[in-house]
């Protein structure tokens, strides 16, 4: 199973490609998509599309990993998320790829056996789950961290309960 992993956001949008054979797992890719602190929201949302769709045609993912929106403090960061989140959706189902969400306190707990773990520790352990040669950037490793929770959770997947 190819799973790929995205951590949403507008000026940094994580992404990994998890590749899963029984019960060993390898990254195929991960990065981020940048966008300049100058860039317009629409053109930041423009090239994330195109990225997750650039990714879908490469390597042709059998499902899509994404963090579920959780409550924030600030209204209008919650809004550019969701606007983010949603440019990651409509490539993924344009491409017409299941996709499933996840809480962030549910993929520190299935990487890291801890909800409360730091960035640091999901980075840490995302390398040596998937034996990488170096720390990945943070966005990355959050992307991995969601593709790694969907392969732990595919087998207790009793429906569509949290499919998007």
């Amino acid at each position: 199973m190819v799973i790929l992993g995205i951590d949403t956001s507008l000026r940094s949008t994580g992404y990994g490609v998890l590749e899963t054979r029984g019960s060993s797992m390898a990254s195929l890719e991960h990065g981020n998509i940048p966008n300049g602190r100058d860039a317009r929201v629409s053109e930041c949302l423009v090239a994330i599309r195109a990225k997750v769709s650039e990714l879908v045609a490469k390597w042709s993912p059998d499902v899509v990993s994404v963090e579920k929106v959780i409550y924030g403090k600030n209204a209008n960061t919650m809004m550019v998320l969701g606007e983010a989140r949603g440019a990651v959706i409509v490539a993924a189902a344009e491409a017409g790829l299941p996709i499933y969400e996840y809480e962030p306190r549910r993929v520190k707990m299935s990487v890291c056996g801890n909800g409360m773990a730091e960035k640091g520790q999901v980075q840490r352990m995302v390398k040596t789950l998937l034996a990488l040669p170096e720390l990945p950037q943070n966005d990355a490793a959050d992307a991995l961290a969601l593709a790694i929770c969907h392969a732990h959770a595919k087998t207790l997947i009793a429906g569509r309960d949290n499919q998007v």
